[in-house]
């Protein structure tokens, strides 16, 4: 999304500074009914852009950087815990008093999405969880070298690689192949974007500590147990929920549906037998369409 049609403001909540992304046209008071998009690892609000355009006329939606993330700065005190995401997300809400929204999350922030839903109740209206990431143990093998990112020493070790020749183009397509069940089907100008994207994040000082200390979060939330196991939470979720789950995703197996299904009280699947692991941005139109089904019989 550019510019010229989105408007970003900033938000300061206890402990970080927020960017939050809403469409130029519309506003708020006009009938639709509140939402809230939350991105994915690596991600940022503009990952919700084709989603947000097809429900507009529905969902009053605007789309957070989360701490370290897009043009959000870090958390002050360095927490990029799930939990610490959940904190941030809450404390945006609280401010703008926009609550309950329909939910939306990718990835990591579908954990995010989760585990607020459980928590406060209050603040959302419904949820819509684009391959989450829920514990999946064993990870599936494509998704290993993302978990590598956890590792103690991991930002040090990626600053001493050599490049090998790559420049921006070549690694925002080692990206693109990783998140896309089929990167070929983008378009020239959506593959300059990415490109442009990637180059300002190699600018950004905390960019490379945001991306392994939240890939950290995510695979200590895999292992907590009791109360504030993930699986857990989800069991608590009162909402109604739609899972989307893409059959190419290196990412989230489609093995975990059967679970999440099982989990939640709420609960609607869609699967794509074509999409990778951004279902709502390769796939945009099918997403759409069942986001609206899910809030027509809620």
């Amino acid at each position: 999304m550019s510019s010229a049609e989105q408007q970003i403001r900033t938000v300061e909540i206890p402990g970080a500074v927020l960017a939050v992304h809403r469409p130029a046209t519309g506003g708020e008071g006009d009938g639709r009914e509140p939402g809230l998009f939350v991105h994915g690892l690596s991600g940022s609000a503009g990952n919700w852009t084709a989603l947000m355009d097809r429900l507009g006329d529905l969902i009053d939606g605007e789309a957070v950087d989360l701490p370290g993330f897009g043009r959000s700065g870090p958390p002050a005190d360095g927490n990029l815990s799930v939990s610490g995401h959940v904190r941030a997300v809450i404390g945006y809400l609280e401010a703008a008093g926009r609550g309950p929204v329909h939910l939306f999350g990718n990835s990591l922030g579908g954990a995010v999405a989760v585990r607020l839903a459980a928590l406060r109740p209050d603040l959302v209206r419904s949820l819509t969880l684009v391959s989450p990431a829920l514990p999946e143990l064993p990870p599936q093998r494509s998704a290993w070298p993302t978990g590598l990112l956890a590792l103690p020493g991991a930002p040090a070790l990626l600053r001493r690689l050599p490049a090998n020749g790559r420049g921006p183009e070549e690694a925002t397509e080692d990206l693109l192949r990783l998140v896309y069940g089929d990167p070929g089907g983008l378009s020239p100008a959506a593959r300059a974007e990415a490109v442009a994207e990637y180059r300002r994040r190699l600018q950004v000082p905390h960019a490379l500590q945001a991306l392994t200390g939240s890939a950290r979060g995510i695979v200590s939330a895999y292992t907590e147990r009791g109360e504030q196991a993930l699986w857990r939470q989800a069991e608590h979720v009162r909402a109604p929920v739609l899972l989307v789950y893409g059959l190419r995703d290196k990412l989230v197996s489609y093995r975990s549906a059967r679970r999440a299904g099982a989990a939640f009280a709420d609960v609607r699947l869609l699967v794509l037998p074509e999409s990778g692991h951004v279902a709502m941005m390769e796939h945009p139109e099918q997403v759409a369409r069942a986001v609206r089904e899910l809030l027509a019989a809620s």
